[in-house]
């Protein structure tokens, strides 16, 4: 098994109390499925909340599946955009290579679950952290782990931890390759080379591939965006075949990039490189959850751009608290509750008592801790105790704020109702 299903099934027999922020007073005590039991409703529930949708989290688990096998490229989803270990187990149980984390904590949560294949996604030169991720893999011979370096001085670091380790393994390493303007990553081929010829000389590693993260270099999907990433893209792949070419890998390799911005462009550059003896693979972590504000207008599998397309499966819930003038609307809901780092929440609908509606103009325009400013038409109809489903930007930043996450049967419904609970690790 790729995770510890087991594991996973007991986070249903927690038991829920005051905790879980929005979880109705009625179910404290009650384990979770004790209180799914008895059906409830999303009107049970407090506001604000934060919800997912079952239906939409099937559909785009198939989406970004039956994109990568048509690419013939793998997927190892971004842990840390939900770290809910029920939602890593859909992910693996429908194909995916592994789990992306970014920390050595985040690990230490997915190994709690059990996951088999994790891939580091970041620079791992913590002392404590590489002698943990040492003992864990003499631990369990099938537990499967590489990290990435940047530079020939990462390398010495790890390289001395590792051999005060007795017994340990040797580490699998990716070469991480940066943009000018980016973030972490060796600066050009020649600095990977060296990075390259650093890991294979050191006895405690092993040179497995290289990596990279081509999100920091473009905000849209505009021409010089994507020049810029493409071309990154081509450094990645032409440094992978001069390894290869050189006789640097000792076995299979793996060449990976891809958040969930430029996937198409990912796919297109890289996914040649995947053969017998090399695994491409794609770390899109926003593609399950999806959302309706910054991926919906960079990811090449909005609507407008995929006749297959993904869709935001999160909605905010907040509850009308004050009207105190014409044309403004005071939420439930700030800043500890909801996103705001890559767009502020859009009102989409009203939750009557016989309907659903729209406010046409409606606009929240700013958050405080615990309160949304909505702005709206002077002569819009919504009172005090009234609902609005708010649609969000950011998945990772959603998450976040939330140790419980209710599972709706449809958010679209005038009552959804609610099937599941998730549990994250944050």
């Amino acid at each position: 098994m790729d995770i510890d299903e087991p594991a996973v099934a007991a986070l249903s027999l927690r038991r829920l109390g005051p905790e879980h922020k929005g979880v109705p007073a009625a179910a404290w005590g009650r384990t979770v499925v004790e209180f799914l039991d008895t059906a409830p409703g999303l009107d049970a529930f407090q506001t604000p909340l934060l919800t997912l949708d079952r239906r939409v989290l099937d559909a785009n688990l198939a989406v970004m599946g039956e994109l990568a096998r048509r690419a013939g490229v793998r997927l190892a989803p971004h842990g840390k955009t939900t770290m809910a270990p029920r939602l890593w187990a859909e992910q693996l149980a429908a194909g995916c290579w592994g789990i992306t984390v970014a920390t050595v904590w985040q690990a230490q949560v997915a190994r709690m679950f059990g996951v088999r294949r994790l891939l580091l996604a970041n620079e791992l030169v913590d002392p404590v952290g590489l002698r943990w991720v040492a003992e864990e893999l003499a631990r369990d011979p099938l537990f499967e782990f590489v990290c990435w370096a940047d530079s020939v001085d990462a390398v010495e670091v790890m390289a001395q931890v590792l051999e005060s380790v007795p017994g340990a393994p040797r580490l699998r390493v990716l070469v991480e390759l940066g943009g000018a303007d980016g973030r972490t990553g060796a600066r050009g081929i020649g600095r990977g080379r060296a990075v390259a010829d650093a890991i294979r000389r050191a006895k405690s590693l092993v040179l497995a591939g290289v990596g990279g993260y081509e999100g920091v270099l473009g905000t849209d999907r505009g021409p010089t965006a994507q020049f810029v990433v493409r071309g990154y893209l081509d450094e990645i792949g032409a440094l992978h075949r001069e390894l290869a070419a050189r006789g640097w890998y000792e076995d299979s390799a793996i060449v990976t990039a891809g958040g969930s911005a430029y996937q198409d462009l990912v796919i297109e550059r890289l996914a040649d490189c995947a053969d017998a003896a090399t695994t491409v693979i794609l770390r899109s972590g926003a593609y399950l959850v999806h959302d309706d504000g910054f991926y919906a207008d960079i990811s090449p599998l909005s609507p407008e751009r995929a006749a297959e397309p993904l869709r935001s499966a999160m909605h905010g819930w907040a509850r009308v608290v004050s009207r105190p003038e014409p044309g403004l609307a005071l939420l439930d809901a700030g800043k500890r509750d909801l996103p705001y780092d890559k767009g502020l929440p859009v009102p989409q609908l009203v939750i009557g008592s016989v309907d659903t509606v729209r406010i046409p103009g409606a606009a929240v325009t700013e958050l405080n801790d615990q309160h949304a400013y909505m702005r709206l038409p002077a002569d819009a109809e919504l009172s005090v105790g009234d609902v609005v489903r708010l649609g969000l930007s950011h998945p990772c930043t959603a998450f976040d704020k939330w140790r419980l996450i209710p599972v709706v049967d449809d958010a679209d419904a005038l009552r959804p109702r609610v099937i599941d609970l998730v549990h994250t690790f944050f």
